[in-house]
Formats: C-alpha cells, sequence, structure tokens
C-alpha cells in the first residue's frame, strides 16, 4: 500500500512525486513473519533495467514513522527545518540480512546519454532524474565495489556528487579510476535532494553545466 500513506506524504514532501511511481516505491503497512522489523517502512526496490519477474535486485526500508521524522510541535519534517531526524534506538534504513551493496538505478546505465551523475543516497539520485539527469546512487561511503567502475566507461562525463567532506574524500577516490569523472562539490554542504527542494531543478542541472 502506497497512496495516502506516510511513505507517500513523505515522498511527496522530498518533492520526490513525479519519480516515484517509475521507483516503485511503496509502504509496509502490514508485514509477514519474520518481515516485522520493516513495518511502517517505505520500500525503496532497487529496479533491474529488464524488468520482469525478477526485476528487483533486493529491497531497503526507511523509516518515515512521525515520531522520527517529525518535529512534534509544529508537525513538520525535520529536513524541513534543516534538521537531523531523530531516529532512536534503530537506523534510517534497513536492508535485508546479507545482502550485498548494490548500484540504485542500474536502468540509468542504458539510458542514450553522454553523461551520468553517481551520488550518495537513493532519494539523492532520484533529486537528479526528477531535475532529467541519469543518476545512480551508492548506499553510502565505503559501498563502492571495484567491479561497478567498468559500467561508467564509454561515458563522456562522469559527475560525481560531493555533499559533504566525507563524500568528497569518497568520490575523489571514485576519481581516481574513472579518467572521465569530474568531481562535483555541492554547496554549504547541501545534499542532492535539499537543492532540488529550495532552489529547483535548474540549480541542479546548472551545478553540472546543464
Amino acid at each position: 500500500m502506497y497512496p495516502g500513506s506516510p511513505a507517500e506524504a513523505y515522498v511527496t514532501a522530498r518533492g520526490l512525486e513525479a519519480v516515484a511511481g517509475r521507483f516503485g516505491l511503496g509502504y509496509v503497512a502490514s508485514a509477514i513473519p519474520g518481515h516485522e522489523r520493516y513495518r511502517g517502512h517505505l520500500t525503496i526496490p532497487y529496479l533491474r533495467p529488464a524488468g520482469g519477474d525478477d526485476g528487483a535486485a533486493t529491497v531497503r526500508f526507511r523509516c518515515v514513522a512521525d515520531r522520527c521524522v517529525r518535529e512534534t510541535t509544529s508537525g513538520a519534517y525535520y529536513f524541513e527545518l534543516g534538521e537531523k531526524e531523530q531516529h532512536e534506538g534503530h537506523g534510517k534504513y534497513l536492508t535485508l540480512p546479507g545482502d550485498p551493496p548494490r548500484m540504485f538505478n542500474t536502468p540509468a546505465l542504458i539510458q542514450a546519454s553522454s553523461h551520468v551523475v553517481v551520488v550518495e543516497g537513493e532519494f539523492d539520485a532520484m533529486s537528479w532524474e526528477v531535475a532529467g539527469v541519469p543518476a545512480i546512487g551508492a548506499p553510502g561511503t565505503g559501498t563502492w565495489r571495484d567491479y561497478w567502475t567498468p559500467a561508467f566507461r564509454g561515458y563522456q562525463t562522469v559527475y560525481l556528487i560531493a555533499e559533504d567532506s566525507a563524500g568528497l574524500v569518497f568520490m575523489d577516490e571514485r576519481a581516481a579510476d574513472m579518467p572521465n569523472a569530474k568531481v562535483i562539490q555541492m554547496p554549504d554542504d547541501l545534499d542532492s535532494n535539499s537543492t532540488l527542494l529550495t532552489q529547483g531543478v535548474e540549480a541542479l542541472r546548472g551545478r553540472i553545466g546543464l
């Protein structure tokens, strides 16, 4: 169930409603035995380009519980106030046990484009897609696998988006193995989704010269 859920409200507030269907976003309203920990989470499938019965390589789960993502007094989302969410006793994300790191949004790699963006996180990758820019999301610093790098050969430019100091180190490491890469630092340590929300799609596109 997604329409009318807390997940839909959260994704819409993030400015990603236009791509929610394309990315197959969902919500765990109830859970089968063994999956109770995922109840109340936004579901983010990692879709394969070919689709079909095995079209989802995996699913990650993102907490969107009001007590964790909304400020109590105003009811505003913490990200709208420029504050960190309050996920006490658990992380923002859950991954299936034993699941290895994967690239998010691999369908972007088969688009006819001279350029592609690499950024940390699913929401930030989706933000670039809202702006009409093909984007791959790494699930975090330290998750990159060497066998992912050859997928980016052949592009005229691979834009590696650094959103904070840790991200800059991470992207500099990627650039060392990609002759066609260009590291782009976001201003004021804003992530891509925050830039989309506060400055619009043209700010994202302009950051990479489009």
